[in-house]
């Protein structure tokens, strides 16, 4: 579907304009957007608007890396939009130059749609020019990633109010879901936020003007992102290590433990090999009170080495 919005220089707004108008002289700039376009609406990139054939060719393959592209008097962006619950990624493409924003997308984009009807209600259409609908379209780009980047923040502090006992093998799998996730995220976030500050600091995009400023502000909401992002990966990472160095303490207790029962029967079970053994004159057999004495003797030995254990600590 291809649909067009057009602005004269009487400043009316007109929409769904044919193709074939949009050469008029009256006409000051242009929004065309195609929306998950048939081959033969694809050919029109070519056809009708001649847009570079390596632009053309990353508008086709997916998925390209968010980046800015120069062709003569077209710039051409690659835009990553997020939906927020499954953390799947889409391309959309732009071209712009002084007269027109053309959009591209193989598959529906809802920030797409609110922008476009964000600015076929704008009365100030002819003052914002293309380079202002550009930055409406990546705002709202934008601002879709803080849902997703807000939730899982707020998963993690629920896991950070936990107290240590409670970290248990489940939220142990949620924390290197939610690491998976932030990895996603900064395969997206990171490369906008170098895009959107090439297109502050572009010097080859005419009429930046004021427009920069609104630029700047979408920077810096990709700048917090960023951190959160950072801040959150470190969050896991602690929790992670906190888990780790619970289990070693465990491991170690119960070490501890078996090695305190172990060591204690060392000489019980050493007395128990003497008497075990088969040789035809052993003295001790013969005595009326050795079984009850040697008993005895092994009890004071267990009972002696537990209480040495004790008094070092070793059951603290």
């Amino acid at each position: 579907m291809i649909r067009t919005i057009a602005v004269t220089s009487d400043g009316h707004t007109h929409k769904d304009m044919p193709l074939d108008e949009l050469e008029r002289e009256d006409i000051v700039w242009f929004w065309t957007d195609f929306s998950e376009p048939t081959e033969e609406e694809i050919a029109l990139l070519e056809t009708r608007f001649r847009f570079h054939p390596l632009a053309i060719e990353d508008c086709l393959q997916l998925l390209q890396r968010p980046k800015l592209d120069h062709y003569e008097n077209v710039h051409f962006f690659v835009l990553h939009t997020l939906q927020p619950q499954t953390l799947e990624t889409d391309e959309l493409d732009l071209f712009l130059s002084e007269r027109f924003l053309v959009t591209f997308h193989l598959r529906a984009v809802p920030e797409l749609e609110d922008a476009f009807a964000k600015w076929s209600a704008s009365g100030d259409a002819v003052r914002q020019g293309p380079l202002y609908a550009l930055y409406t379209v990546v705002d709202k780009v934008v601002d879709q990633y803080f849902p997703a980047v807000y939730s899982i923040e707020d998963a993690l502090f629920d896991m950070d109010q936990r107290r240590a006992g409670d970290v248990t093998d489940a939220i142990m799998d949620r924390v290197f879901d939610i690491r998976s996730d932030l990895l996603r995220l900064r395969r997206t976030i990171f490369p906008m936020r170098e895009l959107v500050y090439r297109i502050v600091n572009s010097e080859r995009i005419q009429g930046m003007g004021d427009v920069r400023a609104y630029f700047a502000d979408v920077h810096d909401h990709l700048l917090k992102l960023s951190e959160m992002i950072e801040s959150n990966r470190d969050m896991t990472a602690d929790i992670r290590d906190s888990y780790v160095s619970l289990n070693a303490n465990r491991m170690n207790n119960i070490m501890k433990t078996l090695t305190v029962i172990t060591t204690i029967f060392m000489p019980l079970t050493f007395l128990a090999g003497i008497y075990g053994m088969n040789f035809s004159y052993m003295p001790e057999l013969e005595t009326r009170w050795g079984y009850f004495v040697a008993l005895g003797f092994m009890a004071g030995i267990g009972l002696s080495m537990f209480w040495w254990f004790k008094r070092k600590g070793w059951f603290d």
